[in-house]
């Protein structure tokens, strides 16, 4: 297979400025065909190499590869079925029409909660009107959760689909609720763990904070110069409300490398091809599949598949594919049928999120390397 093309582009997307660097790693039955890092690490304060074994702030590529893993295994050990209601383990989400709002309808984006709101604000003012030490504590994720439990739906549960870190907020609030857990030690002792995915984890800034632990930032991609933060973040969360919350969420704050997300998918795929028995191969097709009930969404279960027009994942992966993206620069995109995945690891917001041309470069280098593939 000749990357050449492929090789190409990157180059002139680093040259561009599309990102300062990328990860791309591509895997077809199984196997690595082609994996490679191009331009820096960091811009400022100095140019830094990238490796292809960078960790990256995955941004949303946490719900799909943390959060909806999570629920799988709970519901793979019938702690919760998917038609179960929030409320029955969270009883004071039910407020304002919402208590018939199902794990299924969180996980597809149909439980009407908004998409996004900025709780770091609140939580930054009451920090600054005296709560010490309360931006990214566990008492900043618990009031997180309040408002969220207080939150009026824009529409009723599973009448329309609207991406929402807010459901994502709370199937995190979920996983520890049933399992006694911090949603941190349940993926890394249940999933990251047990797949020897060393590269993987949260980044628990209350943790940072009482042992004084210090991230290896030469091995990470730095993010954005954050305006209210005032640094380049670096081993921290990017996420607004992710950090505010402790820099644990259902919705952000995973960190990994293209090697670990590779590993975590062809498990997932030997899983429902039936040849791994850490997730039954029933339970993974009924996520995989695109929720037909949802009006006018693309969702299935924890990832998106592809939109019929102007897809981010270009025009040759098939209707049976699944996929994410992450705000900082981050894309899975893995064909069921045609047996591959494309791993793009970039971080399109160092030095300033207001970068977007990351959105025209991935269909176009998605189609590159689909044609390399199946020419």
């Amino acid at each position: 297979m000749d990357f050449h093309p492929v090789e190409s582009a990157f180059a002139e997307a680093v040259a561009q400025g599309v990102f300062p660097g990328a990860v791309v790693l591509v895997s077809k039955d199984g196997d690595i065909v082609f994996e490679q890092a191009f331009g820096s690490r960091s811009l400022v304060p100095e140019k830094t190499p990238l490796k292809p074994n960078t960790i990256f702030d995955l941004a949303s590529l946490t719900k799909p590869l943390a959060t909806t893993v999570a629920i799988m295994i709970l519901v793979r050990e019938k702690k919760i079925r998917l038609d179960d209601q929030i409320t029955r383990f969270i009883p004071m989400f039910g407020v304002f029409g919402k208590s018939s709002a199902t794990f299924r309808q969180m996980l597809n984006h149909s439980s009407g909660l908004p998409a996004w709101k900025p709780f770091h604000e609140e939580i930054v003012k009451m920090e600054k009107a005296g709560r010490i030490n309360f931006v990214a504590s566990r008492a900043a994720k618990s009031f997180v959760y309040e408002q969220i439990h207080r939150e009026k739906p824009l529409s009723a549960p599973g009448a329309q689909g609207l991406y929402s870190d807010l459901g994502f907020m709370i199937l995190g609030e979920s996983v520890e609720v049933l399992s006694n857990a911090m949603l941190e030690r349940f993926c890394q002792d249940r999933i990251f763990k047990p797949l020897g995915l060393r590269s993987t984890a949260f980044v628990d800034l209350t943790q940072l904070r009482t042992r004084r632990l210090q991230p290896v930032e030469e091995m990470i991609a730095p993010t954005e110069n954050c305006p209210w933060r005032k640094k380049i973040l670096c081993g921290e969360v990017h996420d607004d409300n992710a950090y505010a919350m402790g820099g644990v969420a259902g919705h952000a704050g995973l960190f990994s490398s293209a090697r670990d997300i590779h590993a975590l998918l062809a498990c997932l795929n030997r899983c429902l091809h039936g040849k791994d028995n850490f997730l039954p191969k029933a339970l993974l097709e009924e996520f995989l599949a695109k929720d037909e009930k949802v009006p006018n969404s693309t969702c299935a279960l924890g990832w998106d598949t592809p939109s019929p027009d102007k897809s981010a994942s270009g025009t040759h992966f098939s209707p049976r594919s699944v996929g994410h993206l992450g705000f900082t620069g981050t894309s899975i995109w893995w064909d069921i049928e045609k047996n591959c995945h494309i791993i793009l690891l970039s971080n399109r917001v160092h030095p300033t999120r207001k970068n977007e041309k990351i959105k025209d470069f991935r269909p176009h280098v998605h189609d590159l390397i689909m044609n390399v593939m199946f020419p």
